[in-house]
């Protein structure tokens, strides 16, 4: 490993990033999985990229959806995060545990978080080990003012469900 390796996990390590949940639906098969790596990329036009494993089933879902939603959870959801973070789509249906309804282009919206928006993907990146969803928001619920949000401090004992 070499030092600026070392130094950029080091960085990034330190940083406590806000945990979502994405969901995607390719018209047949409905998916979803916990994402730490995101980041508003645009103002004007609104624009978001949510980064997800191409290990994960979500990818491959993802990679067919027009449209994906993106859920902000709220500190004490941490079982939503180990539902979606934890488990694998291929094996357990995770939508059966949880409340959702269609949103835009079907794709899931969970109904019991902090705040979300579904978007229409417009671009799909290869950035490694990672694909990059550019979002265009449609539909949303922004959080409560003050909500306190999951961050990966609360989450780091999880136990991911596919290797990154």
């Amino acid at each position: 490993m070499t030092e600026a390796v070392k130094a950029f996990e080091g960085f990034v390590g330190g940083l406590d990033y806000p945990m979502y949940v994405v969901t995607a639906f390719d018209g047949t098969t409905r998916a979803g999985c916990l994402v730490g790596f995101t980041t508003q990329c645009s103002i004007d036009p609104p624009r978001f990229l949510v980064c997800v494993s191409v290990n994960n089933h979500t990818h491959a879902v993802a990679a067919g959806a027009e449209a994906v939603a993106v859920h902000l959870l709220r500190a004490e959801q941490h079982d939503v995060a180990e539902l979606f973070g934890s488990g694998c789509g291929a094996e357990v249906d995770k939508f059966a545990r949880v409340s959702w309804a269609p949103g835009p282009e079907g794709v899931p919206v969970l109904a019991d978080c902090a705040g979300w928006f579904a978007g229409r993907v417009l671009a799909r990146l290869r950035l490694g080990d990672h694909t990059g969803l550019l979002v265009e928001p449609v539909a949303g619920r922004a959080p409560s003012e003050g909500a306190e949000t999951l961050r990966f401090a609360h989450v780091h004992d999880l136990e991911p469900g596919h290797p990154a």
